[in-house]
């Protein structure tokens, strides 16, 4: 039982109608597991209608909910257990239909996406690995709703170099596949280094096979919130502001506690995490970037953005934990460029370059997030940005992701307009010197030494 007192529910009115507060997504987990069939066509239609009925009577919970309590909820979506699992097991080479099957049931289910068009490749590939990742451009063109990810590394295994090199090939053509529409297939896929089993977030998301036949997993948001509660302790010192961002994270985490625990109770399936990442949208005073520029920088990207970025994290962090026994999926600060006001004024400003964008996702959560480079940028390029990512996160034991976008026909000054969450994002510059003999290499990275601590 969850007790609110009249201040917090003030407080609460106040951070939705004036601070942009929203749960971000309702995301309900479905294994697939007990779908695999040797017939194609009988798994995927085993897969629309277990996706169909279980999840069902999803939208109108979260339509429900956002009305009895007042609080946006801005996205209702569902993750599945990868589809290169699930596949396997029929006789085929053709996994479109999968994917098409995946998007069918969104359409009939009214959600805003869905996850698990994935593989997990981090030590070698299986057959069904293979077959799944050659459709991934197609089968992201194609629909309207899937989204897709591959793993490629963890730090246990260390991080398949082959893998890598195709993932960057893959988003080459995706990008070509996708042109018409601002190479929008790409904002669809991520390439993942330790990545969690009960993520809520797209385009990342899918059932573990650690987790239960369904789940209900909840992602939060409120930079704006964090930024209008920082605003009054200006001039204070680092305590003080952390003290500020633990309080506020309490807060919003509380919220989508509530929210999860209802959408269980409504739909008859267990709750699993709350996901308390700060996720900015397009929207003015929704930024995470404006949160470390109301901390003293000038402009997100200058020198001591890392720092402010970690402190906020962690703030984040350990203010969630302290109102929720199950806090899970990412949870932490997202640094997507084009969903993010502040991120897409200080990178058209040249203040936040793709550099210092790696630097930062030392500190926060995933990692490189829809970030639209040129589109002859070429594919060992693109390999070599996901190989630095992947061994930022095996080193420091942590998730980190890719999700970048080679524009289509578009230069260094251009700009990507997706719309929506998704937003825009200026075209930013990359490095000219090759790393192509490098890619070529192949291979695994091997794991490093602090991942044997059995």
């Amino acid at each position: 039982m969850i007790n609110v007192n009249t201040k917090e529910i003030t407080e609460t009115i106040k951070m939705i109608r004036d601070q942009h507060l929203d749960i971000r997504t309702i995301t309900m987990g479905i294994s697939l597991l007990d779908c695999a069939d040797e017939d194609p066509e009988k798994a995927c239609k085993k897969i629309y209608d277990k996706i169909t009925k279980t999840a069902e009577k999803l939208v109108p919970a979260g339509e429900a909910i956002g009305r009895r309590y007042g609080i946006p909820i801005i996205n209702k979506r569902v993750s599945v257990t990868p589809i290169s699992l699930v596949a396997a097991a029929s006789r085929t080479d053709d996994y479109i239909p999968f994917a098409k099957t995946l998007d069918r049931a969104a359409k009939t289910l009214g959600i805003d996406f869905i996850g698990g068009y994935s593989a997990l490749v981090y030590k070698g590939y299986t057959e069904s690995d293979r077959k799944l990742i050659a459709s991934i451009p197609e089968a992201l063109s194609g629909t309207d709703f899937v989204c897709s990810s591959v793993g490629v590394a963890t730090t246990k295994a260390g991080i398949n170099m082959d893998a890598v090199k195709e993932m960057g090939e893959i988003i080459k053509k995706m990008s070509e596949m996708s042109k018409d529409s601002d190479s929008l297939g790409c904002a669809k896929f991520v390439v993942f280094a330790n990545p969690v089993e009960d993520n809520p977030f797209m385009a990342g998301a899918f059932h573990g096979v650690g987790e239960g036949s369904s789940v209900i997993n909840v992602g939060v948001s409120g930079p704006g919130v964090v930024k209008r509660a920082l605003e009054n302790v200006r001039g204070e010192d680092f305590g003080a502001v952390a003290e500020t961002i633990k309080n506020t994270a309490f807060k919003i985490t509380r919220m989508g506690q509530l929210v999860a625990r209802e959408a269980s109770k409504m739909l008859d399936v267990p709750y699993g995490i709350v996901d308390l990442s700060l996720a900015p949208t397009p929207a003015v005073g929704d930024s995470v970037a404006h949160i470390l520029e109301e901390m003293g920088l000038e402009r997100c990207g200058c020198h001591g953005t890392t720092a402010a970025l970690a402190l906020l994290n962690d703030a984040v962090k350990k203010g969630g934990v302290m109102a929720s026994s199950y806090v899970g999926g990412l949870s932490g600060a997202f640094i997507p460029v084009s969903e993010d006001a502040g991120m897409i004024h200080a990178a058209a400003s040249g203040a936040l370059t793709l550099d210092k964008l790696e630097a930062m996702t030392c500190v926060c959560s995933v990692g490189l997030d829809m970030i639209a480079i040129p589109g002859d940028t070429p594919a060992s390029t693109i390999s070599a940005i996901i190989a630095d990512e992947m061994a930022i996160g095996v080193i420091n034991q942590k998730t980190t992701a890719v999700r970048i976008i080679p524009a289509a026909g578009k230069k260094v000054g251009d700009k990507l307009e997706f719309g929506g969450l998704l937003g825009e994002a200026p075209v930013m510059p990359v490095h000219h010197h090759s790393a192509e003999n490098f890619i070529n290499r192949g291979g695994r990275i091997p794991a490093p030494i602090h991942s044997l601590r059995n």
